[in-house]
């Protein structure tokens, strides 16, 4: 496998690119959380949520594709931007586009939920429905060699970790004595800035990630000691459900991340659930899996820290949101068991 060199996300540079999307990005709450229910789960643990999910667009999908954005040459803005996605990546580089005057035209699954297809429409974008899979990013691939227009991808790349990583950043800004961090993991674009910023600025601040069981391709990948491909996914994340982890992500996970933990699907509505019960958020399946993480396989390690959760995002419908948390709710006692 070929070295990659990750020196290019340093303090400096992610303290430059936060700066640079400060007028357009959201700093978003970071809150503590008061639990009854973790208090009595994890001895002398402090938990502080870091609410992604306040951020433009629902999630922090939005930091990295308005940082490739602001990256694309002048004499290329007019040509436009596209993406592929199952949905929240669709909506944020649609919105990063809106920022910006570029048109946008973005692929996303057939089977993507319409809640999210309306708001990338929202946002102004063109929306293109394939396929799931190498449909969705061929359709990409012929935009940016028919018409020229800049690719923005879900999750690899310098410039989406330098915009991702903008989440680190605030969250040790606000709260410096973080001992512990607990990420949901999909394509590895959101814990790769997040590990990074934190180590940089606080190395021993542990990093977790957390992935569903049915897509573990990030934690398979550092098991293997280079990126895989797995041959298919199942989960209810669909967010968290790339079949791959890519390069530039994995090698910022090799070096920044401690332990990736995984999550079966039952979990992560129960984590769902808690996060309804004991932070009053709705929030979609991959902030459920970061607080399944934190209370399942990694609640051993929690005690007498002070651990900062992301929130990751809170793009779901109403429906599917009350069919998930009643699946919760059924799984929780059980996973708090355990």
């Amino acid at each position: 496998m070929t070295q990659i060199d990750i020196r290019s996300v340093s303090n400096s540079s992610i303290e430059a690119r936060s700066s640079e999307l400060s007028t357009a990005i959201l700093h978003t709450p970071t809150v503590p959380l008061q639990s009854p229910l973790i208090f009595q789960k994890i001895k002398d643990c402090r938990v502080h949520l870091k609410l992604e999910c306040l951020q433009h667009t629902g999630t922090f999908k939005a930091r990295g594709a308005l940082s490739v954005a602001h990256q694309i040459p002048q004499h290329k803005r007019h040509l436009g931007i596209t993406a592929a996605s199952a949905g929240n990546h669709a909506i944020a580089a649609a919105w990063a586009a809106q920022q910006l005057g570029l048109s946008a035209k973005v692929v996303m699954q057939s089977s993507a939920n319409p809640f999210r297809i309306a708001r990338a429409r929202a946002h102004q974008a063109e929306v293109i429905l394939k396929p799931a899979g190498a449909a969705t990013f061929g359709e990409a691939e012929r935009l940016v060699q028919e018409e020229g227009r800049t690719f923005i991808h879900p999750f690899e790349g310098l410039d989406t970790t330098l915009g991702t990583a903008g989440v680190g950043l605030e969250f040790l800004t606000d709260v410096p004595d973080l001992d512990a961090l607990v990420i949901a993991v999909g394509g590895g674009g959101l814990i790769s800035g997040v590990a990074a910023a934190a180590k940089l600025i606080k190395p021993d601040c542990k990093v977790y990630g957390v992935e569903p069981v049915g897509a573990a391709s990030m934690s398979q990948s550092l098991i293997k000691g280079e990126p895989v491909t797995l041959d298919s996914t199942s989960t209810i994340a669909d967010s968290l459900a790339p079949p791959m982890a890519l390069p530039f992500g994995y090698a910022l996970c090799r070096a920044y991340v401690d332990q990736i933990v995984t999550v079966t699907d039952d979990e992560i509505c129960a984590g769902m659930a808690i996060l309804q019960e004991e932070a009053k958020l709705a929030v979609e399946p991959a902030a459920g899996a970061a607080m399944a993480g934190f209370l399942g396989p990694l609640r051993d390690k929690m005690k007498n820290m002070r651990v900062g959760i992301v929130i990751c995002g809170a793009n779901i419908d109403a429906q599917t949101y009350g069919d998930l948390l009643a699946r919760g709710h059924t799984a929780m006692p059980d996973f708090l068991a355990s």
